[in-house]
């Protein structure tokens, strides 16, 4: 019996894979971030799946959880918001997973960073003035920041940063990337994104932080000159004249 963790996606219970909400189907354990997958997940489950919310269990409880039910010789569906490449807290699970013998398997999700770009109608790289995304996390109590993974190093490449876990030190974020990005620079925050009280709050560095007074948790900060930028150059991509195995000049 295998435990599948599934990126569950930022919040829309429609931003799920069909490959994930096949999983939830045939699994009769689901193991769910209450604080933040949907709940409307939970309809795929199966009648009589036994559903548990992590939210107030430590890791141990969880590893619990699973030995249980691979005893039992369930399947497992264990939910996790976004993606689970990053800040999904996978890792500890699948090494105590992998230490007791015991199968998983890892089906991706949309990451909260581009249901954040798909809020503000945009993408994020621009041809000639950001060819690069960098995600990044601000250091809080569950995880410090490794010392050279730093806002200003960072910041130097002059490309876009979506800065998750940030949101309670905005006004530290705004002046630790204005002297690389300058006050005028666009930056923008999306709060719950793909969630029905998604909130979309733009400006610059001089004024983002006074925007987003007020605001708490659950949110990323974009900046960087591509969410302003006009007049770029368009993509080679598409021009008459960029030969391609599909299209010749």
């Amino acid at each position: 019996m295998t435990i599948h963790f599934i990126g569950a996606g930022p919040g829309a219970p429609d931003l799920i894979t069909l490959r994930g909400r096949d999983l939830i189907a045939r699994c009769p354990v689901c193991l769910f971030a209450g604080s933040l997958v949907p709940m409307a997940l939970l309809a795929h489950c199966p009648p009589g799946a036994r559903i548990v919310d992590t939210a107030p269990l430590d890791l141990d409880a969880i590893e619990a959880e699973f030995v249980k039910a691979y005893e039992a010789g369930q399947e497992v569906a264990r939910l996790h918001s976004g993606d689970l490449s990053i800040w999904s807290a996978v890792a500890e699970q699948v090494r105590r997973l992998k230490a007791r013998g015991i199968p998983y398997s890892i089906t991706p999700g949309v990451p909260a960073f581009a249901a954040a770009a798909a809020a503000l109608g945009q993408e994020l790289t621009i041809p000639e003035v950001a060819q690069s995304l960098v995600l990044t996390r601000m250091g809080g109590r569950a995880s410090s920041m490794p010392p050279r993974e730093t806002l200003a190093n960072f910041a130097a490449s002059g490309t876009t940063l979506a800065i998750h876990l940030g949101i309670h030190a905005i006004a530290r974020v705004v002046e630790e990337l204005v002297p690389f990005y300058g006050a005028d620079c666009a930056a923008a925050i999306v709060v719950r994104a793909s969630w029905p009280e998604e909130q979309v709050i733009r400006g610059t560095l001089a004024d983002i932080a006074a925007r987003a007074e007020g605001i708490e948790r659950t949110a990323i900060i974009l900046v960087g000159p591509a969410l302003g930028a006009e007049g770029f150059r368009e993509s080679a991509l598409y021009s008459v004249d960029y030969r391609r195995r599909y299209r010749g000049a």
